[in-house]
């Protein structure tokens, strides 16, 4: 797991907390929790919520992440619409959502790339603030997943470039037509362009 600060966010937006996993077995299961939870009254439902108080990114959008730094700007749009009470969705975390999605649709981003009952792969975030421990994080995190976790680094690895472009309708972008044939070189723009659509779309939405 991952941890940063962002310091000059009010302290309840000011820690950050990213981890991911893979051989997901439980994502069935975590779907009905979820579910249940947004519904659940008293200080149960309370309890519930919090125990599940995650982004929680499934695989099909993790092999649409280009780079942790897409991630990590997207978390901060996402952050810094909340401190500016300026969301487009419910809560920060749905809005991590909605910020890496290439469309405006919150449903569409909600529902294509929430936790499915196949997820065998997720990225979660915890937006949380400095009275929240890593060692705690990382308890509520094993407590409610059930797969195995990997460096962030390897996402990178997992990334399935030519859905990137499918879904961000790239095929004709012209940044890319003298990639052709450069694998690498080709990730790196498609990279840069994601990442600078997911860093102006608060702005422009």
């Amino acid at each position: 797991m991952e941890s940063y600060q962002l310091l000059h966010l009010p302290p309840e937006l000011s820690h950050i907390h990213i981890a991911l996993y893979t051989n997901v077995s439980n994502s069935a299961v975590l779907k009905k929790r979820l579910i249940a939870a947004a519904s659940a009254e008293g200080e149960e439902g309370e309890r519930e919520r919090d125990a599940v108080n995650f982004a929680f990114i499934d695989a099909r959008l993790v092999r649409q992440i280009t780079s942790l730094r897409l991630l990590k700007t997207a978390i901060y749009s996402a952050t810094l619409a909340a401190s500016q009470e300026r969301l487009l969705t419910k809560t920060v975390h749905s809005e991590i959502l909605w910020t890496l999605n290439p469309t405006n649709n919150i449903s569409e981003a909600i529902r294509r790339y929430g936790v499915s009952e196949t997820s065998t792969s997720l990225v979660l975030v915890r937006v949380a603030g400095p009275e929240l421990s890593r060692s705690e994080l990382q308890l509520a995190m094993g407590a409610s997943i059930e797969g195995t976790v990997i460096p962030l680094e390897r996402l990178g690895s997992l990334t399935d470039w030519t859905a990137v472009k499918k879904y961000h309708k790239l095929g004709n972008e012209t940044a890319l037509r003298g990639a052709t044939g450069l694998e690498e070189r080709e990730h790196i723009i498609i990279d840069e362009i994601v990442i600078s659509s997911a860093a102006m779309k608060s702005v422009q939405a």
